[in-house]
């Protein structure tokens, strides 16, 4: 039973963290009106919550193979609860701003909880049950956008001081009641191996690198829409800031609950040796990845479009397919990450969670530099919809470079072979009835 409690101690640990991480959204009307923000600023704000993630998630990734998942989980729990609570009594927007900063570190934890999951399942649950952990905690976005307002109205200040409350307290929890793997050895082998150069080796292998860029457009995608969705149905539909909470949760929602869905299929798909596409044969795990990564650029292209319709109910419903793709590439990708890398978990799920959020503090930018700028070139109108087909485009790129190393000759050793700055003397660790 102790796996199942670990996965249910970490699924909570990043619900919360990602509801404390993601709080300011559905206030962000508040926020601005008590601050004088401009269009701009709110831009800044959205994406500065996602400043300290990238760094902190290699470091953190790290530290729970050296130090062991709880006591950093509980650590991050503790300190993000107590600047959340400092930052509803400042008055200076500034401070607040670095206040929120830290606060927003609250999304290092979901390497932890990778790192701590995966040293309980074997590689035939490990995609199902990452995928578990990942999309409830996930929803936790989700969950704060539309239960935040109806708890607190328009009070902010209110909203972060209980979250940050409740913090502290399962913070202290997870210390207690945790256990850090299945094994005291399996333990003390991630530790032991959790030096500097095994971190640069682990996030210099191409399938860290391709899968870093896969989270990028995905995850970092999923962390652009929960900071920006309430501002845009805001802006975008003139709805209330509940109505406009309400339309941006059905994202966050149907990211985090479908999520599992994404690994188990990952796992059924590896299990069954089963090919669903003409390309990448005999790699299962990527195949399912692929089609996930291509299902997202479409969806967002026709956000785009479903937007300039004006039709309120449809581009909800488009929000919910591509929170569905989104959810699925998510769960996709941390099926294969641990899979590949059993022995170094924390530092490959550091190196794709940390670059995956870059996404969430450039995307935000993009969003609110379209809607800022509302004209029209040729009989085109670029306005607040156009910015979701302007992020498409720029995922272009991460397709191609996934498809070159998700080919069989390149997948089988993707997590070898890398950049030859730092060799590849590890042995191939990597559990895929495809590579035999």
């Amino acid at each position: 039973m102790t796996k199942w409690r670990t996965l249910l101690l970490a699924t909570a640990g990043l619900n919360l963290s990602f509801l404390i991480w993601f709080s300011f959204a559905p206030f962000m009307g508040a926020i601005s009106d008590d601050f004088g923000l401009s269009m701009g600023a709110v831009g800044i704000l959205v994406s500065a919550a996602m400043w300290m993630a990238p760094a902190g998630r290699v470091v953190t990734g790290w530290l729970s193979d050296r130090w062991g998942a709880t006591t950093v989980f509980g650590i991050v729990l503790v300190y993000v609860g107590i600047f959340s609570i400092a930052s509803a009594f400042v008055s200076s927007y500034w401070l607040f701003f670095l206040l929120r900063l830290i606060v927003g570190t609250a999304g290092i934890t979901f390497v932890v909880g990778i790192q701590h999951v995966a040293q309980w399942f074997d590689e035939s649950q490990v995609g199902t049950a990452e995928g578990i952990y990942a999309g409830i905690g996930n929803a936790g976005a989700g969950v704060g956008a539309l239960a935040l307002p109806f708890l607190f109205g328009a009070n902010w200040r209110a909203a972060f001081i209980w979250t940050g409350a409740l913090s502290v307290v399962l913070g202290i929890v997870y210390y207690v009641v945790g256990e850090d793997a299945a094994t005291q050895a399996a333990a003390e082998e991630a530790a032991e191996g959790a030096t500097l150069r095994s971190l640069a080796h682990v996030g210099t292998r191409y399938g860290v690198v391709a899968l870093s860029f896969a989270y990028f457009m995905s995850f970092g995608l999923v962390l652009a829409m929960n900071g920006w969705l309430p501002t845009y149905f805001d802006i975008g539909f003139d709805s209330s800031v509940a109505l406009a909470g309400a339309f941006a949760a059905v994202f966050g929602i149907t990211t985090g609950v479908l999520r599992p869905l994404g690994g188990y299929i990952s796992d059924v798909l590896m299990r069954r040796e089963r090919d669903i596409l003409p390309v990448f044969r005999g790699r299962y795990r990527e195949q399912w990845t692929f089609v996930c990564l291509c299902s997202v650029v479409v969806l967002l292209c026709v956000m785009t479009v479903a937007g300039q319709t004006g039709n309120v109910v449809l581009v909800v419903a488009v929000t919910a397919l591509l929170g569905t793709a989104c959810g699925w590439a998510g769960g996709a990708i941390f099926a294969q990450v641990p899979d590949m890398f059993p022995n170094r978990t924390g530092a490959a799920a550091g190196a794709v969670g940390g670059i995956g959020t870059v996404g969430g503090i450039g995307y935000p930018l993009v969003y609110s530099a379209m809607a800022d700028v509302q004209t029209t070139y040729s009989g085109y109108t670029v306005d607040v919809h156009t910015g979701y087909v302007v992020v498409a485009a720029t995922m272009l790129p991460i397709i191609l470079a996934n498809a070159w190393v998700f080919r069989p000759e390149i997948a089988a050793r993707a997590n070898v072979d890398g950049f030859s700055l730092f060799g590849t003397e590890e042995p191939v660790s990597a559990a895929n009835p495809a590579d035999d």
